[in-house]
């Protein structure tokens, strides 16, 4: 049986490290990215200078073949379902038995006038890393446009290179429509402390032309005029899958699949970005451009390719970022502002770069959800809190269990007991400092 795979990210790689593992298939994995596979949360990291594109591949260049899977660089141009066939760019067609469509996301563009110019681009793909450092020669000036992950991402990008960056975000604070307001308000604080020009209620209404089909400036929603020589588009992404519309495979945001990951057309299969979850598990979305999910769904179609059905079960909700050198993490529920029948608890520390919240049930006092800035707490602890239904008063009493920071960091449980146990009047005693046996025995 031949298994073709649409793109190299990590859910396609997955997908085929896992069919070799439990198959003897023939596997072909297809992309006009690269060359091999790469981190693409490490492209940032090429950038600053930190890595080279090598060292942000996990395999020698001899695994490939040692492993028996075909890398075919070239674009697929059409997939005819009827007759389980590639159309390609360059080469001759490719014919499946089944086939894995992991062809990842598309950085957003809303219509405005300019966006197609020359010195505009996304921060998705090795191309646009590229791009971006041919543009960087002789930059005065950048413009990116959207207060998300990757927006602060290619801030940071630019900022390393001293290059000045305007940003602009239409919320009131940056990414309020994920983060409650005391850890925005601090994401906003530590944009403007590192000297990005932030602004905030601020959209994008067009980019300026040159003359030469290049971009020169941006005009704002306020009718200021600011002049760049590159314009990043960093308003979020959307499923790469306009390729494929306009055929019998079903599509709405992203390409529609079941618990198994099967597609409406029989061996075809959808996972990563590029998937969309007919039935999402509770407290998971449709669509989830995640890293870790993208791999979680590579190995889970790999089991059901080769007869095991397993079905999606992406777990707790979590995730991690960076904005410069603030750490973050997430788990369990966490929206930006508290649900009915839910209360929070918020410690931010006096220096006003780390902190940490805790959402909880009201009635029942059951943990929800996590949320730490500048701080580092273990997943597997927090996230046996949110499943066995702790009390809060609980969890921070064993809070030194979860703490992840390096030994020799200062340690804050004592504070964060205090000052719940001046909220709530309930006496708290905590624990002083981990205790590794007491942390491998409770996650075991």
């Amino acid at each position: 049986m031949h298994v073709a795979i649409i793109g190299n990210g990590v859910s396609g790689i997955t997908a085929a490290r896992y069919i070799r593992k439990l198959s003897d298939h023939k596997i072909t994995v297809i992309s006009s990215e690269s060359d091999y596979f790469f981190s693409r949360t490490a492209l940032m990291y090429i950038y600053m200078g930190h890595m080279r594109l090598k060292d942000t591949q996990p395999y020698e260049d001899w695994f490939w073949s040692k492993n028996r899977i075909e890398l075919l660089k070239d674009h697929v141009q059409e997939v005819n379902f009827s007759n389980n066939l590639l159309k390609m760019q360059t080469g001759p067609p490719v014919r499946y038995d089944k086939l894995i469509i992991a062809v990842g996301s598309s950085s957003n563009k809303f219509g405005w006038p300019g966006q197609d110019l020359d010195r505009v681009q996304g921060l998705y793909s090795l191309q646009d890393l590229q791009l971006m450092e041919q543009y960087s020669q002789g930059l005065r000036r950048a413009v990116i446009v959207g207060g998300g992950l990757i927006g602060i991402e290619m801030a940071e990008m630019l900022h390393s290179r001293h290059i000045p960056v305007t940003l602009l975000v239409r919320e009131k604070s940056f990414w309020d429509i994920v983060m409650p307001a005391e850890e925005s308000a601090m994401i906003n604080r530590h944009i403007l402390e590192h000297g990005i020009d932030l602004r905030l209620g601020t959209e994008l209404k067009e980019i300026i032309d040159d003359g030469s089909g290049k971009a020169c400036g941006v005009v704002t929603n306020l009718e200021e005029e600011i002049d760049c020589q590159l314009v990043g588009l960093t308003a979020g992404v959307h499923p790469n899958v306009d390729f494929l519309r306009d055929n019998q495979l079903v599509i709405q945001k992203g390409i529609l699949v079941d618990d198994f990951l099967q597609t409406n057309i029989p061996n075809v299969f959808a996972i990563g970005d590029c998937a969309q979850m007919e039935n999402p598990k509770p407290g998971r979305r449709p669509v989830e451009a995640i890293w870790y999910t993208g791999r979680m769904m590579g190995e889970v179609v790999a089991y059901n390719i080769c007869g095991q059905q397993v079905p999606y079960d992406p777990g707790i909700w979590f995730n991690s970022a960076k904005f410069l050198d603030i750490e973050y993490q997430v788990y369990g529920e966490m929206p930006a502002t508290v649900p009915e029948g839910q209360s929070t608890f918020y410690w931010e520390h006096p220096g006003g770069k780390s902190s940490i919240r805790i959402n909880y049930e009201t009635q029942t006092q059951h943990v929800k959800g996590f949320n730490f800035m500048g701080t580092r707490f273990r997943h597997e602890v927090c996230e046996k809190w949110i499943v066995e239904k702790t009390p809060i008063k609980e969890v921070l009493m064993n809070f030194a269990m979860a703490n992840f920071d390096p030994e020799f960091y200062k340690e804050y449980h004592q504070n964060i007991c205090q000052e719940y146990e001046k909220i709530s009047g309930q006496v708290m005693t905590s624990t002083k400092s981990r205790n590794w046996n007491q942390v491998f025995e409770f996650i075991k």
